[in-house]
């Protein structure tokens, strides 16, 4: 673990990766915290955890953990419905719940879900960031829900044409915005600085130049900030909405962390993550930001794909980048106080922005439709209803389109010498196909000896075999010899062939 620090340019490169990092994080960990109803502190708590526990702990060598903008609408929702005190109990178990995942081996399972459902619920996401930071970047409250927020844009485009402090807000904001996306076009000399703490700097400085009215992070201190969770805060988890935002936590944590750790393996040729190892670092992460009543965690592409790009090798950078956080929150928190909101509201923006995936939306639909589709749904129904119950929907989507693309069945009729028809079968007959099936052999004729070839058959459900049983019962007429079932091999390959005559008996 510490063979590659005793290099002193590997060890070099890591503490300038950790400057990096920790630059980027700060407005990011500040930002994710205001957008989520909480103190800004309990957000670096996030990030000091992810960077000084979790960035010492086994899985992925290079990712970096802490607050994520795709967690901030489920945190807003739960803070608004349970209150803050319950934040910090949800957030322990749902680490919990991550410590046991990882211990029995899930880690690698997380890599099977539907890669539409998370584009989907990333979408999602990123939409309902959008939509209620646009009302932080006017210094205006806003409404709860997707369509509540949707139902509101016209009363806050009329105040913000109105003029006043709103249109001021407005403007920092936006300003916010453009500076991030004009960033990636300077000059590398300049671009040394990350683009959110620029985009942040320059909106304080122009806020406290020209006085500008608008409001500022509001500072408790990083002690007082933390609040454990009492007893009480557990009690009141205990309705079906508390279990279903404990397990939305947890399904969604763990999903992009270690969707994160494989977009991070592609970018290096350093050692690849184990993930489970991964899963239970961010469920030790987890467990003690909510002992300490902080923000939830995971693991962030933004700010890992930074220290991967600034030269890191190994995990010092991570560590270290949660200790500057931590130096900075003790010895400068003053310096919290001076931001806009509006510039923090402008910087979650641009990240809900880049959660949508836009340009991979017309090649999607080109090539896989089912899978737009998917994702589209997935994108809405998050919108209109909450996070959990779209993700929900999105994944029994996904099942539902992979059982109707493997269930693929094939049926050729063909006539035999004396007038028998012989209607094969092959393929996976299951329950989604076989109204189709039966529409094929109820056109058949009746007046006719008929023999129902099942042995070519890969798979055949119970229902299906039920349904074509049934059918050659009662198919023929009863002047004509009854329809003969073939039925398919059994499913043990080391299993003699079926000896068993066919069904020639007729109700």
């Amino acid at each position: 673990m510490f063979t590659q620090l005793k290099d002193p340019s590997v060890l070099r490169r890591d503490v300038l990766a950790s400057l990096v990092v920790f630059l980027v994080a700060l407005p990011l960990c500040v930002g994710v915290a205001v957008a989520s109803g909480v103190p800004a502190e309990l957000g670096l708590v996030t990030g000091i955890v992810g960077g000084l526990v979790v960035g010492a702990l086994p899985g992925s060598a290079l990712q970096v953990s802490g607050p994520a903008a795709g967690l901030t609408v489920l945190v807003y929702e739960a803070v608004r419905e349970f209150g803050l005190g319950a934040l910090g109990a949800i957030v322990l178990i749902s680490g919990l719940l991550q410590l046991v995942l990882g211990a029995l081996k899930f880690g690698r399972w997380f890599r099977a879900i539907s890669v539409a459902v998370v584009q989907g619920m990333l979408a999602g996401i990123g939409l309902v960031l959008v939509l209620g930071q646009v009302y932080a970047m006017a210094d205006t409250a806003q409404p709860s829900g997707g369509l509540g927020k949707l139902a509101g844009l016209p009363s806050l485009a009329g105040s913000i044409a109105s003029g006043g402090p709103a249109l001021t807000a407005f403007l920092l904001g936006a300003g916010t915005v453009g500076v991030l996306v004009l960033w990636p076009r300077l000059p590398a000399r300049v671009r040394v600085v990350p683009g959110p703490l620029a985009a942040v700097g320059l909106a304080t400085a122009a806020s406290a130049l020209f006085g500008l009215p608008v409001a500022k992070v509001e500072v408790q201190g990083l002690l007082e900030a933390v609040q454990p969770p009492g007893f009480g805060d557990f009690t009141d988890l205990a309705g079906v909405a508390a279990v279903g935002t404990v397990l939305a936590f947890t399904l969604i944590a763990s999903a992009e962390s270690l969707f994160s750790a494989a977009a991070v393996d592609r970018m290096h040729d350093g050692p690849r993550t184990d993930y489970d190892k991964e899963l239970m670092a961010q469920g030790v992460g987890n467990t003690l930001c909510g002992a300490l009543g902080a923000l939830p965690m995971t693991a962030v592409i933004v700010r890992s794909s930074a220290n991967v790009q600034a030269g890191a090798r190994t995990w010092l950078s991570r560590f270290l980048h949660g200790l500057w956080l931590l130096l900075f929150a003790a010895l400068l928190p003053a310096a919290i106080g001076v931001i806009p909101l509006a510039a923090l509201a402008g910087v979650l923006v641009h990240a809900g922005f880049k959660l949508v995936p836009a340009r991979e939306l017309a090649p999607l639909w080109r090539e896989h439709r089912g899978e737009a589709v998917i994702l589209g749904i997935t994108a809405v129904a998050i919108l209109v209803t909450n996070l959990f119950e779209g993700v929900v929907l999105g994944l029994l989507l996904a099942v539902c389109k992979t059982a109707w693309e493997t269930s693929h069945v094939h049926m050729e009729t063909r006539e035999l010498t004396g007038g028998r028809l012989v209607a094969a079968i092959t393929g996976n007959a299951t329950f989604l196909r076989l109204p189709k099936i039966l529409e094929r052999l109820e056109g058949l004729p009746k007046d006719r000896p008929i023999e129902l070839d099942l042995s070519g058959l890969r798979h055949l459900d119970h229902a299906c075999r039920v349904a074509l049983e049934n059918w050659a019962l009662r198919h023929n007429d009863a002047g004509t010899e009854p329809v003969r079932l073939l039925r398919p091999a059994p499913a043990d390959p080391s299993a003699q062939p079926a000896a068993r005559p066919p069904v020639t008996s007729r109700a």
